[in-house]
Formats: structure tokens, sequence, C-alpha cells
């Protein structure tokens, strides 16, 4: 039996050095946080996904089947519930992109250009106009409704688009213009200065110099504004009773009848088609969204 030197006796693993701990230490951090960040994710994205998959399940499934892979499909609430209702579903869809469409140039012409008027021009009482505007979003909507639609059913746009798309050509979105204020408040002046020199006016440097270079500020209100009127169901409840004028939001209230019951495999059929436009928006205008608010936030 041979006895072991001392040198060969293997010396214990040096510790890692404090630079290696701490790597590891912000790897697992970066590991938990994102494990975290999904499983938050996924119960936010369970609702749309269980409405997903209810709207191909037979309607006996769809309260007693919780899961997401449905054992049993039915694509028939698609074409049930396009033609469930007194028109087709492509009706309503149209009536909603009218309105969207409206409410989406009215927005971006008149809020625009009262941004332009409060950030680059120089008139008495602007800051007293700019802090009433201000002043304007802490009024609550529900506040609004009974004077507007008695003024509007005097002058008889009940049951029009008029109500849901004129107001927005007189810059009653204080959010927008606000936005807009910010973005052209952290534009250069010496823009406007240059342009002056060469001869041009307000209208020219507005048209010609500052909206070219504002497409974040006006991609980001188009997004917002196409979002928020495609799902506005409270405006368009109130002014639109007839039922060729409704609009998505007030015919998918069609499919739920308190008396005779509700279809609710054409209903998430629907809701599904109805989200489809919205998707695309935010997928298509999702970077100048993300900009327009990072360049907005600057001053």
């Amino acid at each position: 039996m041979t006895l072991m030197k001392a040198e060969d006796i293997p010396s214990p693993a040096p510790a890692p050095p404090a630079a290696h701990r701490r790597r590891r230490v912000a790897r697992a951090r970066a590991l938990l946080k994102h494990a975290v960040l999904i499983a938050f994710g996924l119960v936010m994205v369970y609702p749309l996904l269980w409405m997903i998959a209810s709207s191909v399940k037979p309607d006996a499934l769809i309260f007693r089947d919780p899961s997401l892979l449905p054992t049993d499909t039915d694509f028939g609430h698609y074409s049930d519930g396009w033609t469930a209702l007194s028109h087709p579903f492509g009706l309503y869809l149209v009536n909603s992109a009218i309105v969207v469409l409206g409410a989406l140039l009215g927005n971006l012409v008149s809020c625009s250009m009262a941004a332009y008027a409060f950030a680059r021009l120089k008139f008495r009482g602007r800051g007293l106009f700019f802090g009433m505007m201000l002043l304007t979003l802490m009024v609550p909507i529900y506040v609004l409704v009974i004077p507007q639609y008695v003024m509007f059913s005097k002058i008889e746009w009940v049951n029009t688009f008029l109500p849901l798309i004129v107001p927005k050509f007189l810059a009653t979105d204080a959010f927008f213009i606000f936005l807009m204020v910010q973005f052209f408040r952290g534009l250069p002046t010496e823009l406007d200065e240059a342009a002056k020199i060469d001869g041009a006016g307000y209208w020219r440097i507005y048209f010609r110099i500052l909206l070219p270079i504002s497409l974040p500020a006006l991609a980001t209100t188009a997004i917002f504004t196409f979002i928020w009127t495609w799902n506005d169901f409270l405006s368009q409840l109130i002014y639109l009773t007839k039922p060729e004028l409704q609009t998505a939001p007030v015919a998918l209230r069609n499919y739920v009848d308190a008396t005779s019951g509700a279809s609710w495999g054409s209903l998430f059929a629907m809701s599904v088609v109805t989200l489809i436009p919205v998707f695309i928006v935010f997928l298509v205008g999702q970077r100048y969204l993300v900009k327009g608010i990072a360049t907005t936030g600057m001053k």
C-alpha cells in the first residue's frame, strides 16, 4: 500500500470570484422576473383565449369545459352568428367603420390644429384657454350625456352618425390635444423661424413643416381613437337605436336576451370577428405608438 504524498492531494476548488457570483445572481433574478411576467401575462390573456376556444365549442360545452383545447368543435357559430340578427353582421361592421373613420379624421385634423395653436402661436389668453382645456379632462362623460342628447335630439341628429362624428371635428378630445402639444413643444423653434424667413405663414408652417415630422404623435392619436371609438358602447347605444344603424358593439348586445336566453356561441364568434380589426391596427401601429408616447414625454 503506497501512501499519497502531500503534493498529490488535490486542493479544494477556489471560490468563484465576486463578479461571477454577481452575474449568476443577476441571471437568476432575470429568470425569476421573466417567469413571473409570463405567468401574469397568461392570467391576463386567459379570458381572451377562452373566448376564442369557446367560439368553436358546442353550446353545451362552453361553460362545462373551461379548457383551452376543446374536445369537440363546432365552427358553425361563425356562420350562424353572421346571420342571426335582423341584418348580416357585416352591416354592423361597416357602420362601426364609418363612425371610426369619421372620428379618426376629425381628431387628427382638429386636435393637431388646436395643439399647434397652443404650442407654437402666441396670443392673449393662451395659458388660460389651455388650462380650461385641461380641466375638461376631469369632467366625467356621464355628466355630459343628458345635455348632449337633448341638444342633438332638438336638431334631429339622433339615429344618425353625426353626433358621433361631428364633435370630433371641434377638438373635443382634450387628451389628444395635450399629447400633441407636448410633441410640438419638443420640436426646435428654429424650424418655424427659418420658414418665416423664407416667407412661410402659419398655415404653411403647420402643413409643410410640422405635420410631416409629427408622424409618431399623429399615429398615436389615430391608434387610440380607433380603439376607443371601435369599442365604444355607451354613446353608440344612446344615439343609434335603429337596427340598420347599429354598430358592432351594440349588435353584440343583441345576442344576449334576458327573456329568451342567449346564443353564447354566436356571441363569442362575432366577438372574435369584432376584435380582429383592433389587433391588426395595434400590431401595425405598435412601433409608432411606442415612439409617439416616448417622444411626447420628453418635456
